[in-house]
């Protein structure tokens, strides 16, 4: 009797093992961190934040809301009182319609964004121009973002380009996981230099990624975007990346005529 008590206890006692190492499987580390992640994913030494905006205008209004952003914005990025650059700005062709997306850069982070603000709200071209603006506008939202360290800072570009946003809603608490694999992907994806810029956001929707490609048409997109699957690691990435996202959007953009990224 003994004996098979004994035999008993040790087939259970295993059991108990395998069915913890058969759980621990699917138990994701987290490595104990002491540093917010904007501080471990973002670049340190330029310090620059970025805002996104995202208008719908009215399909009436959307010629005369482009004329009227192509007098104004320019003004702003040209003028050394405002330490602002327009990143770029664009029509959406393929996703929302009858929308505009602009990529402001504060270089100086959140004290040049305080100072921009505070500036234009005694420009009476800039006060006006928001008045007339919101006679065109259903609705708009912004976002204020960093950029990853591991991709390259956008930059002007010569046309004619078609832009991609892919727009990334992920799991709260999977941004490093996100960031660590993408910094091997962008590797692969700069041999054809279509990575423009790669931020996540700090105000706004939370948790959210934004990838800035840029093509030469529909097809080079098609093209390129295959091509990446013949490369040793990008079916790794997009392996793990996948279940870390809720909801993913991409919108096909045309650059305005004022826009720096053509």
């Amino acid at each position: 009797m003994q004996n098979l008590a004994l035999q008993s206890r040790r087939v259970e006692k295993s059991r108990f093992r395998e069915d913890s190492w058969f759980k621990s499987l699917f138990v994701r580390k987290v490595d104990p961190r002491k540093d917010a992640h904007s501080h471990l994913l973002a670049k340190k030494e330029d310090n620059n934040l970025y805002k996104i905006q995202f208008h719908n205008v009215k399909p009436e209004c959307l010629d005369a809301y482009n004329e009227l952003c192509e007098d104004v914005l320019p003004s702003i990025h040209a003028d050394p009182e405002y330490p602002c650059e327009l990143v770029g700005t664009w029509n959406t062709w393929y996703g929302d319609q009858d929308q505009a997306v602009h990529l402001w850069r504060y270089r100086g982070g959140y004290p040049a964004l305080t100072e921009v603000m505070n500036k234009l709200r005694q420009n009476k071209e800039f006060t006006d121009y928001r008045k007339e603006r919101g006679k065109m506008l259903l609705s708009r939202r912004n976002q204020l973002l960093l950029e990853f360290s591991f991709w390259n800072e956008p930059v002007p570009r010569s046309g004619p380009n078609i832009y991609e946003l892919r727009s990334y809603q992920l799991r709260p608490g999977t941004m490093i996981e996100w960031g660590n694999y993408w910094a091997r992907a962008i590797e692969i994806r700069q041999q054809n230099h279509e990575a423009v810029g790669g931020f996540f956001s700090q105000i706004g929707s939370l948790y959210q990624v934004h990838h800035l490609w840029a093509y030469k048409d529909l097809q080079s997109r098609e093209d390129i975007r295959n091509a990446a699957w013949q490369r040793e690691g990008w079916d790794e990435v997009v392996y793990y990346t996948v279940p870390l996202i809720q909801h993913m959007e991409s919108r096909i953009m045309i650059p305005m005529k004022s826009s720096p990224t053509k």
